[in-house]
């Protein structure tokens, strides 16, 4: 049991890679509290949780939902160990593109669904757990993307400049609160199967393309559960030596030049 008595949230913890990597962590051992903007998401998320955890209807880019979370789990489940926040998403249809197409409406809509929102929770679970006096660990969602771009199918300058923004925000957080123990990494996807992933899973030419640009396990899309493992590791004690890293796991997208 690599998350034995660890108490978690996981901001947008209701569907999809969230929701995978909770019901990881309760198989760990943990107690989980999750997050997610669709009440109905979380009245589902809840049940699947089988008694180890609890839903929270809330926005991630609302200051007071990440503290409410972490005061939630405080109270029920009488601590707070880790933040996994994966909330965040594509700003394509309010106008995020490549740079000549790119809006301000686009742009601020992105920067504030998955980078402030990231920011925020961040801070809440530094505090929280500073004033417990605990260290802590915290694992923050990133992107391929925001290292590795694609132009031809995945050109969305806006959510890029989010990822790598992410990147930069953990490095420069871990350095800061490393002598607190509190511990700040990324995980970095490439296309996984999620809501977002839609407009490229149904494409076909997309998925041809994704095959030979994530050759792994015979070239397919990632699955939510396939980063469950490293949200794991990342939880848990057995990363107590770890900060300020980004752990890639992307079906060989970082590596491969992709065809069709």
């Amino acid at each position: 049991m690599w998350l034995d008595s660890k108490k978690i949230v996981v901001i947008g913890g209701t569907t999809g890679m969230g929701l995978s990597a909770a019901l990881a962590f309760v198989r760990e051992g943990a107690q989980v509290v999750v997050v997610g903007r669709n009440p109905e998401s979380c009245t589902v998320a809840e049940q699947q949780l089988d008694g180890n955890g609890l839903a929270m209807s809330g926005d991630a880019s609302d200051p007071q939902t990440a503290p409410k979370a972490i005061a939630l789990c405080q109270q029920i489940f009488g601590g707070f160990d880790g933040l996994y926040h994966v909330a965040g998403g594509s700003g394509r249809r309010f106008g995020d593109g490549p740079l000549h197409d790119l809006t301000l409406e686009g742009w601020n809509y992105t920067v504030n669904l998955n980078l402030t929102s990231l920011m925020l929770s961040n801070q809440a679970a530094v505090r929280a757990f500073r004033a417990q006096g605990s260290g802590g660990t915290i694992l923050n969602m990133g992107s391929v993307l925001g290292s590795r771009p694609s132009p031809t199918y995945f050109a969305t300058h806006a959510y890029a400049a989010m990822k790598s923004g992410v990147i930069g925000f953990t490095k420069s957080v871990a350095a800061y609160y490393a002598t607190d123990n509190i511990r700040v990494n990324v995980i970095a996807p490439a296309l996984v199967e999620t809501p977002m992933a839609k407009r490229a899973t149904n494409d076909e030419t997309i998925m041809a393309f994704t095959r030979t640009k994530q050759p792994l396990d015979g070239g397919r899309i990632g699955h939510p559960n396939d980063l469950d493992g490293a949200a794991v590791y990342f939880m848990s004690d057995y990363s107590t030596f770890t900060t300020g890293q980004v752990m890639t796991v992307d079906g060989g997208w970082s590596v491969s030049e992709g065809q069709l």
